[in-house]
């Protein structure tokens, strides 16, 4: 392949090292600290027993929480004048941070068998609270200012809640019952979104790290342009499909842009595509790359536990409604370029498919192998582990891409990083379960709920929408997603929706505020690489992904779109599904296949079909059937001059041009 562009794995390497403060002591000491988390949770997870060695449940997530709270302190800095280095206090913060998880993890069974929780040694609270000052610190740094008062406040509401009036009336706890409640009960910081960190997440993630040090950053994004790169619009199709998969297997929106973004979005511009589009293009793709199976991100493995089902449950229900935002994707961006006239990479750019394969199978083995031991298996915990073995076993026969020490050592450190801002912020956010579990907020709050709804779906679902989206400006997805499966979830489903298709709505709404301004983070990282406006980015990435907005309505009402229910009915919910995105696409873009370019009227009318198809009942289906029918019977009648065929004999001219080009430089 000849280009000049950065390898996606060489863009990992650049971006990790630059963007980390650590080096000498503080970086050998992250290493340290994330190797020791690691077997320690290889140990616990396959129960080895290793030196002896095997704390019980709660005495290993306090280690865990100690040795990763402990590299948060040293790797994210506490302010932006500290990026550069690890100033002395982060030092000691990193030291504290072990004594009260050692202390807590060592009397982990006297903390059950003597019901610490309720009253515990004064070492015992004093330790608690150390741990929870620690970790809203630690969740600062990493969720942010908005995160940790959030955390704040709910964690506090055992102190105040009997004061509170209405459904808002709870149980009040003293201030050492709310410490002991938080840190040694099992609701609160070591409930079940820490449990599926260390008995999920974890392995996820080492097999993700894996994944890119051993190369397959290149392969996928080889794959995408030999798949792709030939139709027109390629580039942008190549960085839809190529995201979508990286953050499939990353589960990180800003990570995968800055890995494919550098080499997406120049491709995009130089083809033809405006920097603000490039970029949103790569914003959308890798956002939706954490609602993609197989792994996703680390809110799909918590949804499992919430639910009490298998993670394969979340991925099968997770693949058609990630599968059709991602279709959406690719009509806007063909359909773009077919109404401007844009073409495909210059094929001496595209590497040959059987080439690709040939030297990436091993990618595609661990990968089917993973989905083989989720699906068939059920082996949640141990797969991601025995896909990396296998992974790494063959990666023994490619020299180029054998684990050597540096591959080794930015494995660790990914791995380290990672995980560090998850128990970070998955501590604080346990502050919230705790705080409206302990108290019996929780439930009373879904009643109140459903009474002021009177039984209204769609205004349980246009509230619940909104809140979603409110509280995803502020709060990580994780965040938001765990706040609204305690508060707004069990409404949805005694509402009569289905239990997952809940749960994913509110994880789709979370999302959005990654492509929405007036956060729209990913829109704006987008665009720093883009080197566009940021504003316009976003606007761009919203409409792009405006399928968004849609598909949750769609499969939480509809749950054939989460392919559950009978195979005729999840058949003919597809079909009709592809063929509203499809329209909706055309009416968006403004080009609808074989007719052409469409003025306004015209798309306003695509539009209407679109949304009848949208609407799931046979009546509307069938007439935005026949309004289809009925444009191209009139574009026949017409001999074709419904549309305009311009951008056709453009892309045809520049075709010729670039042929033209090619041959000369060849000879």
């Amino acid at each position: 392949m000849a280009t000049n562009t950065p390898s996606a794995t060489e863009n990992s390497l650049e971006t990790e090292q630059e963007a980390s403060r650590l080096g000498g002591a503080s970086y050998w000491t992250v290493m340290a600290l994330g190797t020791l988390g690691l077997l320690l949770t290889i140990n616990q997870t396959f129960t080895l027993g290793l030196f002896g060695f095997q704390p019980l449940g709660n005495s290993f997530l306090y280690y865990l929480i100690g040795l990763f709270l402990a590299a948060t302190f040293l790797y994210f800095p506490a302010w932006s004048g500290a990026k550069e280095h690890v100033p002395f206090y982060d030092w000691i913060l990193a030291a504290v941070a072990l004594v009260p998880a050692v202390y807590l993890g060592y009397h982990g069974l006297e903390i059950i068998q003597q019901g610490w929780d309720f009253s515990a040694p004064v070492e015992a609270t004093v330790a608690s609270g150390v741990m929870l000052a620690l970790i809203l610190e630690g969740t600062r740094r990493c969720g942010g200012l908005i995160l940790v008062l959030v955390a704040l406040l709910f964690g506090c509401y055992p102190l105040f809640a009997d004061h509170m009036p209405g459904f808002l009336w709870g149980t009040q706890y003293g201030f050492g019952e709310t410490l002991r409640a938080h840190v040694l009960g099992v609701e609160s910081v070591i409930g079940i979104p820490m449990q599926v960190v260390a008995n999920l997440i974890i392995g996820f993630v080492v097999f993700g790290a894996a994944l890119t040090v051993t190369g397959g950053g290149d392969f996928f994004m080889n794959f995408a342009m030999a798949l792709m790169g030939r139709s027109r619009g390629g580039p942008a199709k190549v960085a839809v499909l190529s995201s979508g998969i990286m953050g499939s297997l990353s589960g990180s929106v800003i990570s995968n842009i800055l890995t494919t973004g550098p080499i997406t979005i120049p491709t995009m511009k130089k083809s033809g595509y405006p920097a603000h589009y490039a970029g949103a293009i790569e914003a959308c793709a890798s956002t939706g790359g954490t609602l993609m199976p197989p792994v996703m991100g680390a809110v799909a493995f918590i949804m499992a536990s919430f639910l009490n089902v298998p993670y394969a449950e979340v991925m099968v229900a997770a693949f058609l409604p990630a599968l059709l935002f991602y279709l959406a994707l690719l009509f806007q961006v063909d359909a773009y370029a077919a109404r401007r006239g844009l073409i495909g990479m210059p094929e001496s750019e595209i590497p040959r498919v059987a080439d690709t394969l040939k030297q990436g199978w091993p990618y595609l083995f661990s990968l089917g192998m993973l989905i083989y031991m989720l699906l068939v298996m059920r082996l949640d915990a141990y797969a991601p582990y025995y896909a990396t073995l296998i992974l790494l076993a063959i990666a023994l026969f490619k020299p180029s891409y054998r684990l050597n020490w540096s591959r080794l050592q930015y494995l660790i450190l990914t791995l380290t990083s990672s995980v560090a801002s998850l128990v970070a912020i998955l501590a604080g956010i346990g502050l919230v379960v705790g705080g409206l579990s302990y108290t019996g907020v929780a439930g009373a709050f879904s009643r109140e709920l459903l009474l002021y709804a009177d039984g209204s779906i769609p205004l349980m679902l246009g509230a619940g929408a909104i809140t979603s989206f409110v509280l995803g400006m502020g709060m990580t997805v994780s965040a938001c997603y765990i706040f609204l499966s305690i508060l707004l979830a069990p409404a949805l489903v005694d509402a009569g929706l289905n239990p997952l298709a809940s749960h994913l709505f509110i994880l789709y709404w979370g999302m959005l505020s990654y492509i929405t301004p007036p956060v729209a983070l990913a829109a704006i990282t987008a665009s720093g690489v883009a080197g566009s406006n940021a504003g316009r980015t976003g606007v761009y990435a919203m409409r792009l992904g405006s399928i968004l907005f849609v598909l949750p309505f769609l499969f939480v009402t509809n749950p054939a779109l989460i392919l559950q229910g009978d195979l005729a009915h999840i058949l003919l919910s597809t079909v009709t599904a592809v063929a509203a995105i499809w329209l909706v696409a055309a009416a968006l873009e403004g080009y609808l296949y074989r007719v052409g370019a469409i003025n306004l009227v015209m798309r306003l009318i695509v539009l209407v079909a679109g949304a009848a198809l949208i609407y799931p009942e046979r009546l509307s289906d069938a007439i935005g059937v026949a309004i289809v029918v009925a444009i191209y019977i009139a574009d026949a009648l017409l001999g074709g001059r419904l549309g305009s065929k311009d951008a056709q004999r453009l892309a045809r001219a520049k075709q010729a041009e670039q042929a033209e080009q090619q041959a000369r430089a060849s000879s």
